[in-house]
């Protein structure tokens, strides 16, 4: 062979190794896993500046994407919303928020699910970035029977989890309950997904490559594992029952769908509207 032949090649070749370019191979990259800005739940105004200020300081780590865990506010009023919306738009990274069930109700409605949509927006969709596949999931569907609402909300989980892993994308799901707090073949309880939908969401986990299971909901760090999957409820934004301070999680995923994480204090609380100082 030539060297005018070799050469273009070789060359084809240093560029696919160079650490610095992105055309050959993925990179790791940061996502932050932000719960329960629930503002009204650790006293409003509280909620507010520490939101604002989370928004600030995860601007300032300029990760790729935020995805908000559930509960976005703690009534579902104009006014809160609102507020929500306001400091939402000041990120200037994608933010992707997942309803909870102080969102959408105890008991989902199509009158509360269709509020949500036309304030907030979709309360299940997807988003793809750098060979991820994350799906926001509404977990009220699944903690209870809505009539149509959870059956259209379930097929629609199982057959984008089939695609997506047929498309060999890594899954990530974001939502609100855990799956399971400790076992997952513990009883029903408040925190956690019924068990025969659990068990069913679990097997589709492990066959249709999920990678990592994103909660909030019980307001501290809970982190569990199921056959190598690590799933993880974070502590919140607005008031936590595990002595954590506010604050957010920072996660590194890898081309290879591994995963590093961290917990980070939210800085600059104002310490008067501490909501650990409940007012007699």
């Amino acid at each position: 062979m030539k060297l005018s032949i070799l050469t273009p090649i070789l060359a084809a070749l240093l560029l696919c190794i160079a650490p610095t370019n992105s055309s050959c191979a993925e990179e790791s990259f940061t996502i932050v896993q932000l719960c329960d800005t629930q503002l009204g739940m650790g006293g409003y105004e509280h909620d507010l500046d520490s939101f604002n200020k989370a928004v600030v300081q995860i601007n300032a780590l300029a990760p790729d994407m935020v995805f908000i865990c559930g509960d976005l506010v703690d009534q579902p009023k104009d006014q809160s919303f609102k507020d929500f919306k306001e400091i939402l738009a000041k990120f200037t990274v994608p933010c992707y928020p997942a309803p909870g069930n102080h969102d959408v109700g105890s008991m989902p409605t199509k009158a509360s699910l269709e509020k949500y949509r036309k304030t907030i927006g979709k309360d299940y969709y997807t988003v793809q970035h750098k060979g991820y596949n994350f799906i926001i999931v509404n977990t009220q569907l699944w903690k209870k029977d809505v009539p149509e609402a959870s059956e259209k909300h379930h097929n629609w989980f199982k057959k984008t989890l089939k695609e997506s892993h047929a498309q060999g994308l890594k899954n990530i799901i974001v939502g609100h309950y855990p799956i399971f707090v400790n076992s997952h073949d513990e009883e029903d309880q408040y925190y956690n997904l019924p068990i025969a939908l659990r068990k069913e969401i679990l097997y589709h986990c492990i066959n249709q490559g999920v990678v990592a299971y994103l909660a909030g909901h019980v307001h501290k760090n809970l982190i569990r594992e199921f056959q190598g999957i690590p799933m993880v409820a974070s502590a919140t934004s607005s008031k936590n029952f595990d002595g954590a301070p506010m604050g957010f999680r920072i996660w590194t995923l890898k081309p290879d769908g591994k995963s590093e994480h961290k917990y980070i204090e939210i800085e600059g609380l104002d310490p008067s509207l501490d909501p650990k100082k409940t007012p007699k």
